[in-house]
């Protein structure tokens, strides 16, 4: 019996590898290509915003959600970034995907986006809208778009800060294409 629960949990495993590859080869907005749309559900910190309106911004697209201790450790680095680069060219535009139903009320996003002192302009995505056009797998997830609104930098979970952090520089230093 030991020996098929063994058996069963290395093809459940296995079947769980396989859906995240058979995912990540799906189309996707990788870098090159144009950059979906992040209009959703209700804004914090801003009125509603396209990519079309922030043509001419380089965008950091960043999924979250106010539960997960992942993206909580993200938060001081993109309130750095915010505050460093905003005046540069740079808008951050967070997109709150809930993990878990006791963060999908209007007022609980709020209240995290104040108590994580966050500025920048931050979209309810309850019925994972952009989450699905960006093909988001995991939180947190970021994602850049140059000034003419091409997808040129995407990472997955925490870390690599000062690789982002060269990337919205170097986006800033371009021209539009």
């Amino acid at each position: 019996m030991n020996n098929r629960r063994g058996r069963y949990a290395r093809l459940s495993l296995l079947a769980c590898l396989l859906t995240l590859v058979a995912g990540a080869a799906q189309a996707q907005p990788v870098p090159g290509h144009g950059a979906p749309d992040i209009t959703a559900g209700r804004w914090i910190n801003s009125t509603p915003l396209s990519i079309d309106d922030l043509r001419g911004r380089v965008v950091l697209v960043e999924f979250w959600t106010f539960g997960c201790y992942n993206c909580k450790n993200v938060i001081p680095a993109l309130r750095d970034w915010h505050d460093r680069y905003a005046n540069q060219g740079l808008t951050i535009v967070g997109v709150h995907c809930p993990e878990f139903g006791w963060e999908k009320p209007f007022g609980r996003v709020v209240d995290a986006v104040r108590d994580l002192n966050i500025k920048y302009p931050i979209v309810q995505d309850n019925d994972f809208l952009v989450w699905n056009r960006y093909t988001v797998r995991a939180w947190p997830t970021l994602v850049l778009v140059d000034r003419g609104g091409v997808v040129r930098y995407r990472h997955i979970g925490e870390g690599a800060y000062a690789e982002t952090e060269a990337t919205i520089v170097r986006l800033l230093a371009e021209r539009s294409r």
